[in-house]
Formats: C-alpha cells, sequence, structure tokens
C-alpha cells in the first residue's frame, strides 16, 4: 500500500472519529440544556429523556475510544496526528463527564418538583446552564476551526459561570438561614449549581486541549479561579 493511500485512509477514519465527537458535543449540549429546562418548568417527563440520552452519550465515548485505539495500532500516526488523536480521546471524556452532570441534575428534578419552588432560584440555573453550552458550542467550534483565539475566550468565560455560582451559593444560604424549611430544596439546588460549575470547567479542558492542539502548548495557568466560596466561608463571609 503506497504512503499516499495510508495518508487518505488515515484522514478518512480520522473524520469518521471527528464526525462521532460532533454528534456526541451536540447531544451533550441539548442535554445541558434540557435539564435546566426539566428543572425550571418542573417536567418530570423531560428529566427522564435527559437520563435516557446519557446512555447514547457513553455508547459514544465507547466508540470513539475504540476507534482511536484501533487507528493508533493499525496507521502508527505521526506526531503531529498522533496529538489531534489524544486530543479527540480527552474531548471526549471531558464530554462524557459534563453528559454525566447533566443526568445528575435531571434526577434532582424528580426530587425538587415535591417541594415548594425557591423563587428565581431555577430561571438563575438555567442561564448558568446556558452560558456553559454556549461555551461548549464555541469549544467544539474552536476544535473543528483549529482556532486557538476562540478557545482562549473560552476558557477566560469560566469566570463568568463561576461568578454565577458565587451568587447562587450566597442566595442559598440567605434563604436557609432566613427559613429553615428551605433547607432541603436548597442543598438540592446547590448540588445543581455546583455540577453546573464543574460542566465549566470540563468545557474549559476542552477548550485548553484545543490551545494545545494548535499551538503545541497548554495555555498557561495564570486564570483566577472565580469559585470562592469555601473560602469565604472558612472566613465568614458569607
Amino acid at each position: 500500500m503506497s504512503d499516499k493511500h495510508i495518508a487518505s485512509v488515515f484522514d478518512r477514519d480520522l473524520e469518521t472519529i471527528q464526525a462521532q465527537i460532533m454528534k456526541m458535543g451536540g447531544l451533550v449540549e441539548e442535554s445541558i440544556l434540557k435539564a435546566a429546562q426539566s428543572l425550571e418548568e418542573r417536567d418530570e417527563e423531560l428529566a427522564e429523556s435527559v437520563r435516557s440520552a446519557d446512555i447514547a452519550i457513553d455508547e459514544l465515548e465507547d466508540l470513539i475510544n475504540e476507534n482511536t485505539a484501533r487507528l493508533i495500532a493499525l496507521r502508527a500516526p505521526a506526531a503531529v496526528d498522533l496529538r489531534v488523536i489524544l486530543t479527540v480521546m480527552k474531548i471526549a471524556s471531558n464530554l462524557e463527564r459534563i453528559g454525566d452532570y447533566a443526568k445528575n441534575m435531571a434526577k434532582r428534578t424528580g426530587v425538587l418538583v415535591q417541594m415548594t419552588p425557591i423563587n428565581g432560584s431555577y430561571s438563575a440555573l438555567r442561564r448558568m446552564a446556558r452560558e456553559v453550552q454556549l461555551m461548549l458550542k464555541d469549544a467544539l467550534d474552536a476544535y473543528i476551526q483549529r482556532d486557538a483565539e476562540l478557545a482562549m475566550d473560552v476558557i477566560h468565560r469560566d469566570q463568568d459561570v463561576d461568578q454565577m455560582y458565587n451568587a447562587l451559593f450566597r442566595e442559598f444560604l440567605t434563604f436557609m438561614m432566613e427559613d429553615p424549611r428551605s433547607i432541603t430544596a436548597c442543598m438540592h439546588l446547590h448540588f445543581i449549581a455546583k455540577n453546573t460549575e464543574r460542566m465549566g470547567d470540563h468545557v474549559t479542558s476542552i477548550a485548553e486541549q484545543v490551545v494545545y492542539l494548535v499551538t503545541g502548548k497548554m495555555p498557561e495557568d495564570n486564570r483566577p479561579k472565580g469559585d470562592q466560596t469555601s473560602v469565604d466561608v472558612a472566613l465568614g463571609k458569607v
């Protein structure tokens, strides 16, 4: 088999894997939005669809891992191509974790519909989830376009998600101190907010992998982390 033909087969196989990554990313984006919508609208059927979709997300990750392993074994990719393959595997892993967080959010819907709503919290969580979904869309676009600048923009926007989380954390504490009957609901909502913040961290990891893929270097870790809640609690500032 000629080198040219081998290269052509490799490119075709890699395109198939990248199509699977984009399909997986689309499913994860949809899960984020549906999970937040099910929470705000107290829609248990919609929440169940998110839990069901997680099976397809997990299956896609398994398929991507199998295909990338086969590609490495059969095509013996050069250094640059190997970097692409490893990036794909890391992106798939991060997408799977984001899908898990969306599923966990949906699981809480069934519990929270039995409780008195906490005013304003559900719409705030949906806005936070929407921001994470938009970050993920841009991170995946950055990967396809090999756009390090767009990936860096995604990395910086994670601070906005952290600030949303911090605001919600303080809001939940206020509700719990003013009305002990809201403690259980607020604890569930805080769990959802923290999971959404962690989704943002995984999207950031995807964007960092894109920067590495394009430039050959990981971005410098000089971005201040916006989640200061644990520090504030320790210092009694909340």
